[in-house]
């Protein structure tokens, strides 16, 4: 089973589990301003938590997504500076493709370690 990985506010995430759908596409941004949801392979996790998510507060979540279950169209799309494309979710996320939602917390000095888990 193909796994991707994409980080949430617990706020945003237990919001989805309530209404059936996540739409959130990134820390302020939300899927109908982007147009996709941002997503990450294993490989890009710390990249996009120390880019993106150092400092936001409130918990936080990595959610292990099976894209064989995604509802959405799943594509994967090249970013500049990158040679490994992204997984980008275009259109929400259903809540039963999320295989388990791992609190992400930072280490002592701010920055996230993560070794996203597979399954």
């Amino acid at each position: 089973m193909p796994i991707i990985y994409h980080i949430a506010t617990a706020d945003d995430w237990y919001l989805a589990v309530k209404e059936g759908e996540y739409t959130t596409s990134t820390i302020g941004r939300t899927l109908a301003e982007e147009g996709f949801l941002h997503a990450s392979f294993a490989s890009q996790v710390n990249w996009v938590a120390n880019s993106f998510y150092q400092g936001v507060e409130g918990d936080l979540l990595l959610l292990v997504i099976d894209t064989e279950r995604l509802a959405a169209p799943l594509r994967y799309d090249d970013v500049p500076g990158w040679d490994e494309p992204f997984p980008h979710i275009y259109g929400p996320l259903n809540p039963d493709a999320v295989l388990r939602a791992v609190p992400l917390r930072a280490g002592p000095d701010g920055t996230y370690a993560i070794e996203p888990p597979v399954s």
